[in-house]
């Protein structure tokens, strides 16, 4: 074959991927093999390729490509999320700029729309992985919305309902007014914001005193149905039984007493609007308070905010404050720092609502995902410090609000057949929903006409924590093949940040629905972040394109260049030049491939000393390198093995043994040498393969011809066999004698075409193994042990033992003994220097310690080296 002068990844990424593709290599059905099972973090349906993307999937890919060398049934499992907050959205948006308003539509039309933009826009990401060289079982591709998977969901809510986990219940939820859904309290993200607190004038009933409160929100007052104060609190013992009227409304309401007011914040005086906080809430059911919601669902006044009714929350705080100072209602306002709920998804800021939701009971379900993570360990997170957040989120778990004001998703299975809030049936369909309408009614007249199923749609997290299972078809089937050979699946792969949002939901429902858990260990990954630390977002412009890198980088040159420095739970600086280094690390497996590929081959020449070493100490250097590769891998350490494969690769294949065995210039190499390098390049190969599996195909292909049979990827993983650590650590002594011979060289100019002589007395009886190739590597013309130092020479040490290379023609001496001596006077002077300071005691009593321990090892460096040059002189006298 015509090995190409450059390594073109463009071409080959392409090629090997289809050809993968077209052998069928990703697809996996159960067999009488070990199943290694992963399911994909579905992502958003309408989401494209993103850096954390790029991170994630490769370590997924790294983990089954290897599953797949090791002899595993390797399966990953591809799909994506419905995502409906984030779609519907886009949906609406599109609608919106066609003229069409999603009010004006029906459920059913405006599915349609939703569904012809998921099937045009939706699945974008999962082309993008290919480039990435993501191995996915694509057959087994799924869709959180996909018939079946809409079918889990809904019979899971039918099961959860029918034990009663699952309830509908009037309470204060999360309200995002842009999106117009309610969400759970995990999607809520509190920022710290500057803002003011206002201090209102609230007259009291019947006289012309006032009480002043402090409040974030004036906006709020058209809700308030209480003035609270403190009963222990004697500044307002005057006002108990009394009324206040407040501002602008003009609404008069009870001043009540509760001990929950603080009397140190703020005036010691609570308005208390049931409506819109969940705290007054709590006071207003206990003193049976009156509720008045001021607000429309997109957060505008509605029409008990009087003159301001259709205005925005926030256009009202800033005219109200005017309005109250003009009526004399506003004492003053302070600059005051809050932290406010804002939307994960959309960025609005939550408001508190009072309203109809469904709920799940969390309380008993979550008790077997504690004791799998934090007791037994039968799940294990890696980083382990990440059990700290899983152990207070679970630990502090509330029910589960599961209902979304939303068209897309899944429809809650609620069937209504009368007007009361209780007058509804769960049923997996309109069918069963009738049976159990007409059995609870006993009424036999009863149509589907007559049943109008709940509006809302399922949380999206309610579908994706069945994932593990419904993927295989195990809510529909628990008795399916595929779901009692894949699941539980082996490893997940996420970002901490979904740690309680779906890793810790997907345990709780693995042990609910299929009484064991839905995976052995969860590799949390840290967050890509820029050089200087900043999280990367399109806002900031910092985030490079994936696709724009694999295409300068290559993706194996991508993939490495992420994966060096990605170690678990911690973020990632990324820097271009990652790629670069990964790209550099590419061509230099090239390099040393087109190397050996051009050698000559000899059947006749005997294979050298030198050689034969070599092959012993790369063969036990893999075998140690590989026990460590298999220890990091056992510990989830991904960054940690690849850089043990680079380190063997660039170093101990490139750097010495490819040197070890290359045949001198223009001649042949023996056969014996050339069969055991290319052994050893394939053992590279297969290590390099889950991590660069584009560029390693590539040249697994050109080594030989092989049948689809023999491709790497269902290759076999190196095996593990015993070595002898004493060849490594010897050979460790030889390249030192080897970097002594170097620096003399290049220290006097000696070509490494001209052979020297080398003589060594060996006092610390290092072993002298490896000394054909110190002969090889030092181009040595005679290397020999003596007892006595060799005069008029150049000498080095290596530990104990001291290693002479005879003055030749090569070296005038005369010039040489000028040059040591200049050495040795000026590094006497600085000697000089330093120990004048060191006898001046004003500067020893005076100076820190740091900075006197510096000039004591200067005297000492100074003092070793004075020796050296003396020895070196008395050499070449």
């Amino acid at each position: 074959m015509t090995i190409p002068a450059q390594f073109d990844a463009k071409t080959i990424e392409n090629k090997w991927y289809d050809y993968w593709m077209k052998n069928n290599y990703f697809h996996s059905e159960p067999d009488h093999r070990t199943p290694y099972t992963i399911v994909i973090p579905p992502p958003n349906v309408t989401g494209v390729l993103h850096m954390g993307h790029m991170l994630n999937n490769t370590i997924q890919d790294v983990l089954i490509r290897r599953a797949r060398l090791k002899g595993f049934n390797a399966c990953w499992v591809p799909g994506t999320d419905h995502a409906s907050i984030a779609t519907e959205a886009k949906v609406v948006a599109k609608l919106k700029a066609e003229g069409i308003n999603k009010n004006d539509l029906t459920r059913e039309e405006f599915l349609k729309h939703a569904w012809e933009w998921t099937d045009k826009y939706g699945g974008t990401i999962l082309e993008q992985l290919k480039k990435l060289g993501a191995s996915c079982d694509w057959e087994r591709t799924k869709f959180t919305m996909d018939p079946d998977m809409s079918a889990s969901v809904i019979k899971s809510f039918v099961d959860l309902y029918n034990k009663g986990l699952i309830y509908r219940g009037y309470r204060m939820v999360n309200w995002d007014p842009e999106a117009k859904t309610t969400l759970s309290d995990e999607e809520v993200i509190y920022e710290e914001q500057q803002g003011k607190l206002f201090f209102l004038k609230y007259k009291i009933e019947g006289s012309e005193d006032f009480l002043t409160i402090a409040t974030t929100r004036p906006e709020t007052i058209f809700g308030d149905t209480a003035i609270c104060i403190n009963p222990n609190d004697e500044r307002f013992t005057h006002l108990k039984g009394k009324k206040a009227i407040v501002p602008i409304c003009g609404r008069v309401i009870p001043i009540i007493e509760d001990e929950y007011v603080d009397v140190e914040f703020g005036t010691g005086c609570l308005k208390v609007t049931p409506a819109h906080d969940m705290n007054d809430k709590t006071l207003g059911e206990k003193h049976n308070l009156e509720i008045v919601d001021i607000f429309n669902e997109d957060a505008t006044l509605n029409s008990f905010g009087l003159h301001y009714q259709g205005k925005d929350r926030f256009v009202v705080r800033t005219e109200i404050a005017k309005e109250l100072e003009e009526i004399g209602a506003l004492a003053r306002t302070e600059i005051h720092l809050n932290k406010v709920g804002t939307s994960e998804r959309t960025k609005a800021v939550i408001e508190p609502r009072l309203s109809d939701q469904w709920f799940l009971k969390m309380e008993d379900l979550v008790k077997p995902a504690i004791k799998s993570v934090l007791e037994t360990g039968d799940i294990k997170l890696h980083p382990k410090r990440f059990e700290n957040t899983y152990a207070h989120w679970l630990n502090n778990i509330r029910d589960w609000n599961i209902s979304r004001q939303l068209w897309w998703g899944q429809q809650i299975p609620a069937y209504y057949y009368g007007d009361g809030k209780e007058d509804f049936v769960v049923a997996e369909n309109i069918e069963d929903a009738l049976v159990l309408a007409k059995e609870r009614t006993n009424n036999q007249q009863l149509t589907t006409d007559n049943l109008k199923q709940d509006v809302d749609a399922l949380d999206t997290w309610f579908s994706s924590w069945l994932w593990p299972m419904s993927v295989f078809g195990g809510i529909m089937d628990p008795e399916s093949a595929d779901y009692k050979y894949y699941y539980p699946t082996n490893d997940l792969v996420t970002g901490p940040d979904i740690l309680f949002f779906w890793v810790a939901r997907m345990i709780i429902a693995g042990y609910e629905y299929a009484g064991e858990k839905p995976f052995t260990n969860v590799y949390l990954t840290g967050l890509v972040r820029d050089k200087q630390r900043r999280k990367m977002s399109k806002s900031l412009g910092n985030s490079p394109d994936p696709l724009d890198l694999i295409d300068k980088f290559g993706a194996d040159g991508v993939r490495v260049g992420l994966l060096l420095s990605a170690s678990a739970g911690n973020d990632i600086m990324f820097d271009e030049e990652l790629c670069n280094q990964g790209k550099a690390f590419s061509n230099k497996i090239w390099n040393a491939f087109k190397l050996i590929k051009g050698w000559e081959v000899s059947e006749t020449i005997p294979q050298p000393e030198s050689s034969k070493v070599a092959i012993e100490w790369y063969e036990a250097k893999l075998q140690q390198t590989l026990v460590d590769i298999e220890d990091n891998f056992e510990k989830y350490r991904i960054s940690d093995s690849l850089m043990a494969i680079y380190k063997l690769v660039w170093d101990d294949f490139c750097s010495w043994f490819l040197e070890m065995i290359k045949p001198a210039y223009q001649q042949p190499i023996d056969k014996a040498t050339f069969d055991k390098a290319i052994e050893m390049l394939e053992s590279n190969l297969k290590l390099l393969h889950p991590f660069m599996p584009f560029l390693t195909e590539e040249i697994w292909q050109l080594i030989a011809e092989r049948t689809p049979e023999e491709a790497l990827i269902v290759s076999t993983w190196p095996e593990l066999k015993p070595f002898d650590a004493k060849l490594i650590a010897d050979f460790e002594n030889s390249i030192e004698v080897i970097s002594g011979i170097r620096t003399i060289r290049k220290d006097k100019n000696i070509p490494f075409k001209d052979a020297i002589e080398l003589k060594g007395i060996n006092s610390e009886n290092l072993s002298t193994y490896f000394d054909s190739v110190v002969t090889k590597l030092g181009n040595v013309s005679a290397f020999e042990y003596v007892s006595e130092k060799v005069d008029g020479a150049l000498s080095f040490r290596v530990k104990s033992n001291e290693y002479f290379i005879p003055i030749t023609g090569n070296i005038d001496v005369e010039a040489e003994i000028a040059k040591l001596t200049e050495e040795l006077n000026y590094t006497k002077g600085f000697l000089k220097s330093v120990e004048a300071k060191l006898s001046n005691e004003k500067f020893v009593n005076g100076a820190p310690e740091k900075v006197l321990n510096i000039e004591k090892q200067k005297q000492a460096d100074a003092l070793a080296k004075i020796a050296t040059i003396e020895q070196s002189l008395a050499g070449l006298k």
